[in-house]
């Protein structure tokens, strides 16, 4: 993409998520480029600062689609799901705006106008980075199993999505932070989430700071 195109399209998606009106249909993802497997293993780290800087709406396409997105005919996913639940969610919280992650459509379906990035972790950096991303396991969709079980399977499905994307921004050289520290209460709360939605975890993605 010329820098001509690309700067429309950051507008483009600028406009849309202000308005919070419309799903933004992300690009397609560049599902053929990228560092080896090795090297993003080898360069995959935890890096807690980062740049204000907008990320490109190319590499939030593909950041999560290597999350979670669909990459088979049959609907079945980029990262493995107990019974193939599919039952985490991926929020996106932007400076402007909440969103939810359709694989299907490969969209960000508008959630919520708030910018809700500080709620989404206890650190100061979480306010000011551009991208938040909030996984969210829906227990209705759990059919099977105990409480315990339930806990234990979305736990690890969350895991191996939070693992894709770091994998991705070793890929893409973006520095990346999985969190745990939530006040998962008041984040729920601000999201509007209903009982049957629990946050499991956030993860940090943007430019690496100076």
């Amino acid at each position: 993409m010329n820098k001509m195109k690309m700067t429309l399209a950051l507008l483009i998606i600028g406009c849309c998520v202000g308005g919070a009106q419309e799903p933004i249909r992300l690009p397609k993802p560049d599902t053929t480029g990228g560092i080896p497997l090795m090297q993003a293993l080898k360069e995959r780290r935890t890096t807690r600062s980062f740049s204000k800087e907008k990320l490109t709406p190319q590499r939030l396409s593909n950041i999560l689609w290597a999350a979670f997105g669909i990459n088979r005919p049959d609907g079945h996913r980029t990262a493995p799901s107990a019974m193939n639940w599919q039952e985490i969610d991926i929020y996106v919280a932007m400076e402007n705006g909440l969103f939810l992650y359709d694989a299907e459509t490969h969209a960000l379906n508008p959630v919520l106008k708030d910018d809700l990035r500080a709620k989404t972790g206890t650190q100061d950096f979480v306010k000011e980075a551009p991208v938040e991303l909030v996984y969210v396991a829906d227990l209705a969709r759990a059919q099977r199993g105990s409480p315990d079980d339930k806990i234990m399977y979305t736990a690890a499905d969350c895991g191996f999505i939070a693992e894709n994307v770091y994998l991705c921004c070793a890929s893409e050289k973006l520095a990346c932070v999985v969190r745990g520290s939530i006040d998962r209460p008041a984040l729920a709360k601000a999201m509007d989430l209903p009982p049957s939605r629990k946050v499991i975890l956030a993860q940090t993605v943007g430019l690496p700071g100076q």
